[in-house]
């Protein structure tokens, strides 16, 4: 049955929809919004199926992948729009595509970036990630040189969604942790003979970390570090050094989660949704076993990215967890409480339409990505 809302929410009210144009200065265009908006909107063009953003630091370019498997990038100060030559090839199918992309933790000095893509393996598919260096030969022509493969799931999933790929670095740069979804199988993610429907702790070469808490049996064990996951879309560390991640769940169930070292968050044993075709999965229990979610939606949000807010345009906001949604077309702000393992849906904003993913620039701004074929790429600023 329908499991009842656990979480509650402020609804602004609904923004209106405005067209834009490929933007060509830095003013960009501007997006009409609801009065209530606590934030004005300006687009720098549209994209197809843009999928991550991320700031290149040092530079404040700003780049983007596109899910059939190309890599964008935009300079706000003029709104120029490059390319970059040397992305994998992709599988473009499903939810598959061009996924994550992330700057090394000493990109300053290696210009190390990390991509993930949907690999075609045989009649199915897996999840994948490599590095390369970056570099620029102009305003608007980038190359990813000695591009390759470091990491790929352990198992070809035959089905074409659930891929997750997002990538996070350790807060002191050692580490990096990467969502592996669960492909849409389910089983998966209480194997542990299987690196799928799970968080997994690498070094920056893709290989296993020491002190992860499976090392003992072997790979692809050694690579994780939690497990019992679906489709992890949001993937970040809180200021306070904790790791928290977003799930779609079935029909119901979306969830936050604290990530915690060996920790079993139950998928598909345990969850606040149903299956699709309205069977019921048993709802968490204290005494079940399994982590429990910080909360959780019902009906879904459908989250898609998030981030925690540090700047200063938005002071009230800082250390608050920002979440972009494809079912609800919002941006969620949300407190979290990593002690209590709690969490709390403060507002939401209701967008034009869908949102895929968010980043914050170094001057505070927030940038969204919107979803589909003619995706906007937004800069949020405060209104007043």
């Amino acid at each position: 049955m329908r499991k009842t809302i656990l979480s509650t929410a402020l609804f602004a009210s609904a923004l209106g929809f405005a067209s834009c144009s490929h933007a060509q200065s830095g003013d960009g265009d501007t997006v009409e919004l609801g009065e209530e908006a606590p934030f004005t909107a300006t687009s720098y063009g549209t994209f197809a199926a843009p999928w991550a953003i991320a700031f290149e630091p040092g530079t404040g370019r700003i780049f983007l992948t596109e899910k059939a498997g190309t890599i964008k990038f935009v300079a706000p100060a003029t709104g120029t729009v490059g390319a970059v030559d040397g992305a994998p090839e992709v599988l473009n199918r499903g939810q598959g595509g061009l996924g994550d992309i992330a700057f090394a933790p000493d990109y300053a000095e290696s210009g190390t970036v990390y991509i993930t893509w949907a690999q075609p393996e045989g009649e199915g598919a897996l999840a994948a990630m490599g590095r390369g260096t970056l570099v620029c030969h102009s305003d608007t022509h980038c190359e990813l040189e000695d591009f390759s493969e470091i990491w790929r799931q352990s198992h070809v999933g035959e089905r074409f969604g659930h891929y997750s790929h997002k990538i996070a670095f350790s807060p002191d740069g050692e580490y990096l942790f990467l969502a592996s979804g669960d492909r849409q199988e389910g089983d998966p993610a209480q194997d542990l003979m299987d690196n799928r429907g799970a968080v997994l702790r690498l070094n920056l070469d893709g290989t296993a970390a020491e002190g992860n808490p499976f090392a003992e049996m072997g790979s692809p064990a050694d690579q994780i570090w939690s497990y019992g996951q679906r489709n992890l879309l949001g993937f970040e560390f809180a200021p306070d050094g904790n790791l928290w991640d977003l799930e779609h769940g079935p029909a119901g169930g979306d969830e936050l989660n604290l990530v915690v070292r060996g920790a079993n968050y139950g998928w598909p044993v345990r969850s606040n949704g149903d299956n699709y075709d309205g069977s019921d999965i048993p709802d968490h229990t204290e005494d079940d076993g399994f982590t429990k979610p910080a909360i959780f939606w019902n009906p879904v949000i459908a989250p898609s990215d998030m981030i925690f807010y540090t700047g200063d345009m938005f002071a009230d906001w800082q250390g608050q967890l920002l979440v972009t949604t494809l079912r609800t077309t919002a941006i969620a702000r949300i407190s979290v409480d990593a002690e209590a393992n709690s969490a709390g849906e403060l507002a939401r904003y209701t967008m034009p339409t869908r949102l895929r993913s968010i980043a914050e620039a170094p001057d505070g701004a927030i940038w969204v990505a919107e979803d589909g074929g003619e995706g906007r790429l937004l800069r949020l600023t405060p209104a007043n």
